[in-house]
């Protein structure tokens, strides 16, 4: 949960609270915030979960959901925003995923007297966090701890249904060519546990690893899950006598729902849990 803290002066005065981010930094925010920018979809869409979209005023081009993103300013992309831009809508923070986006121009935005708040969320328990979180900064907290906890039910659901189901072996491919999938400290590795499976691939020490064919054929996996893209829409030759595709065990899923550690990461735990065990909504 977010650590909140106000004084007695700046309740009385109105100057603002301070709220800690998911660094530990200590952020100094105004009473009310009204005007927020977004540099990552997960968080757009989370910060619209909690019930405050109406409060962004610049969002990624990258943040397409829902739609009403499609109205919002946009500055940029994620990893090169537009900080011309961002100063000029005014925002009273802005909210950024990593702390290698806060490096890059959160001294130039503290001298706008511009907060920057790092949400990184990277499981689905830090998904519902962030909700609970920005329902705290927003003061939407009834309408995020509603959200939180239909995402908590249904996670919590799912988990007691599948409690004695025996784990798929799965392969998580993230692109075809060049051969990519998710390792110990991606938060994927995770969120297929969570819908019945174990990655085969979740004990290598990295993130998103690339895969040499001679590796992935010693996987064998008993399912694929594809992050369903333009050039990866089947699984790489490499996997051609797996028991995954011997028996048609290859399942596409959209690529935005299971990239995104917000809202939408319960909707791709059951979705995968469905092509695994034949869970359905």
């Amino acid at each position: 949960m977010i650590s909140c803290v106000v004084s007695p002066t700046q309740e009385s005065s109105g100057v603002g609270r301070t709220v800690t981010d998911d660094l530990g930094r200590t952020v100094a925010i105004p009473k009310k915030v009204n005007r927020a920018i977004s540099l990552a979809p997960s968080i757009t869409e989370s910060i619209f979960a909690a019930g405050a979209g109406d409060r962004l005023v610049g969002v990624t081009t990258y943040c397409n959901y829902p739609a009403e993103t499609s109205a919002i300013e946009k500055v940029g992309d994620t990893q090169t925003p537009n900080i011309e831009r961002i100063i000029a809508l005014k925002p009273d923070i802005v909210f950024v995923s990593t702390a290698s986006q806060l490096e890059a121009f959160t001294q130039t935005l503290a001298e706008q007297n511009i907060a920057v708040f790092v949400s990184n969320a990277v499981s689905l328990d830090g998904a519902i966090a962030g909700i609970r979180k920005f329902g705290e900064i927003f003061e939407t907290n009834a309408k995020a701890n509603a959200t939180a906890g239909d995402i908590e039910r249904r996670a919590n659901a799912l988990n007691d249904r599948l409690k004695d189901q025996m784990k798929v072996r799965v392969f998580v491919q993230i692109s075809k060519e060049p051969l990519f999938t998710i390792g110990k400290t991606s938060f994927l590795t995770e969120t297929v546990e969570h819908a019945g499976a174990v990655s085969v691939t979740k004990d290598i020490e990295s993130a998103y690893p690339k895969l040499s064919k001679e590796t992935a054929l010693a996987l064998n996996p008993d399912a694929i899950i594809i992050s369903d893209s333009e050039d990866n829409r089947e699984a790489n030759d490499v996997f051609k006598n797996s028991p995954a595709v011997k028996n048609g065990r290859v399942y596409k899923i959209d690529t935005d729902i299971i990239s995104r550690p917000g809202p939408r990461l319960v909707d791709a735990i059951e979705q995968i849990a469905g092509f695994l065990h034949g869970e359905k909504n």
